[in-house]
């Protein structure tokens, strides 16, 4: 692997980390002065999110934000990455103390306590966003939260 190529990959993963600190900071003017005019944003499997700079914006502003849980925490499991975007495993545990519009939109705070795997696929050109897509276990954030049905079950045999 060249050095250039080495460079781009840091670049691609420095794009990613700013644009995470800015969002974890509330601070949605530096988040978006790392996205391009036709970012895509979302978060799955709910299927949320915006389409281009002037949603996002609105999007983190309105639904996000706001709407953070007051103890959340992120920890990196695992990094991969190549010259055009960065794969990130994140175990994310946080108080379900108020609603998640952009994760469960329409469930109210349950006050339970959860800790769940997220992956992030973080698309980048020329050192901004082009796409970032975040996929939840949202089955095992529903479990945790008491959600599914007393009869709905997954084992390891299954």
């Amino acid at each position: 692997m060249t050095k250039a190529v080495q460079d781009m990959m840091v670049a691609v993963e420095r794009t990613l980390d700013a644009f995470t600190a800015a969002v974890g900071a509330g601070d949605v003017d530096a988040a978006l002065a790392l996205v391009t005019d036709d970012v895509t944003l979302t978060t799955l499997p709910a299927g949320l999110g915006a389409r281009g700079a002037d949603a996002v914006r609105r999007h983190l502003a309105e639904d996000v934000l706001p709407h953070r849980p007051a103890d959340l925490t992120t920890t990196r499991v695992s990094r991969t990455g190549d010259r055009w975007r960065v794969v990130d495993e994140q175990r994310v545990a946080f108080t379900h103390d108020r609603e998640l519009p952009w994760l469960l939109p329409g469930v109210a705070a349950t006050g339970r306590r959860v800790e769940v795997l997220a992956i992030s696929v973080v698309s980048v050109r020329r050192e901004r966003i082009t796409e970032h897509r975040t996929l939840w276990d949202h089955h095992g954030l529903l479990a945790q939260l008491g959600l599914l049905p007393a009869d709905v079950t997954v084992t390891a045999d299954a």
